[in-house]
């Protein structure tokens, strides 16, 4: 499929190809964060040139997706030459006049990747939406079901790339509802659980901004079950531990204690940890976790890109870097990642 376009209707269009498993490639100038993203974990090819013939010509399906009508039609001109068939997907301009009332953010836990674990909740209020806030850990093909005229906003933040300032997600929340809309902030897993969550209710309420959550299945706990790792079990474990690898042990900015989890009896998940996962390893063997206990890394959980890596703690840093293995990803160790029931 060839998605003609880099901008919000674009990224709806790929997030419900990508559903179908599409092989999908963007031609566009300059795409989305979250599109780029995609693009850097090979999720789809980017082509940032000018659509050529040969392009248009080798796809089973062109989706013109510019938001500019002018274009599309050109590129609808360019299909019927060529005897390819073109699907066209739009948005409308928006503007900036709206009502002068004082709207409400809902804040949406979106689960982890695959549309499907979109709460009823979360789903009924993405369709009511005049404004959507999305991150590219979202569930995105959800965005399908939103209103037509609906505004679309790319918000998302990648590792090492692209990304959007906190104090302006916090602003756009403020000032949309402030003038009457809708406001859905759509988020991937539960926004209270490393998903910076707290902070947008802090700006809203500070604000006098009417806003509520609704929760979502969090990645720290939907990603292993999908992976068949169940947290806990009745035979080996009575707890689990949820912590954040976003800096190694050791790290001026780490309040963790390494020691008393490596003690602590409990499985322990670790997110955003790809990059310092070896050294977290090494920190909890140093403190006397079992090298041997097994572990299991699962990449893109929810997404038909899910992979999971099995080993045991020594080994599952350097079998996920064999594996390739990019964010996001979430680390299991104890007993029950050595159970296989997916």
């Amino acid at each position: 499929m060839l998605v003609v376009g880099g901008g919000p209707t674009a990224l709806t269009v790929v997030a419900e190809l990508q559903r179908a498993s599409a092989e999908i490639t963007v031609a566009a100038e300059q795409v989305v964060a979250s599109l780029e993203d995609l693009a850097d974990r090979e999720l789809l090819a980017w082509h940032r040139g000018p659509v050529t013939d040969s392009a248009i010509g080798a796809a089973a399906l062109v989706v013109a997706a510019n938001d500019d009508h002018e274009l599309d039609r050109q590129l609808a001109e360019r299909c019927r030459r060529l005897g390819r068939p073109m699907h066209r997907s739009s948005r409308p301009d928006h503007g900036d006049a709206g009502p002068t009332r004082t709207g409400e953010v809902i804040l949406i836990g979106g689960g982890p990747g695959d549309p499907d674990l979109l709460t009823v909740g979360g789903l009924a209020a993405l369709r009511r939406a005049d404004v959507i806030l999305t991150d590219r850990l979202a569930p995105l093909a959800s965005l399908a079901e939103a209103r037509p005229d609906a505004e679309v906003i790319d918000v998302g933040k990648v590792p090492g790339g692209r990304t959007t300032r906190q104090e302006t997600i916090d602003q756009l929340l403020v000032d949309r509802a402030r003038a009457g809309q809708l406001v859905v902030r759509l988020k991937g897993g539960d926004g209270f659980i490393f998903g910076r969550g707290g902070e947008e209710w802090e700006a809203c309420l500070a604000a006098g901004v009417p806003i509520r959550v609704i929760p979502g299945v969090s990645a720290s706990t939907g990603v292993p079950g999908l992976a068949g790792v169940p947290l806990t079990h009745r035979d080996l474990v009575q707890g689990y531990t949820v912590v954040s690898g976003h800096v190694p042990p050791g790290h001026p900015s780490s309040t963790l204690d390494w020691a008393a989890l490596a003690r602590g009896g409990t499985t322990l998940v670790i997110m955003m940890g790809v990059a310092t996962l070896p050294a977290i390893t090494a920190e909890l063997i140093k403190q006397g976790m079992p090298a041997g206990l097994p572990a299991a890394t699962i990449a893109d959980g929810g997404l038909p890109s899910m992979r999971v890596v099995r080993g045991d703690l020594a080994g599952i840093a350097e079998r996920a870097v064999t594996a390739g293995i990019r964010p996001p990803a979430i680390t299991v160790i104890g007993a029950v990642a050595g159970l296989e029931f997916a």
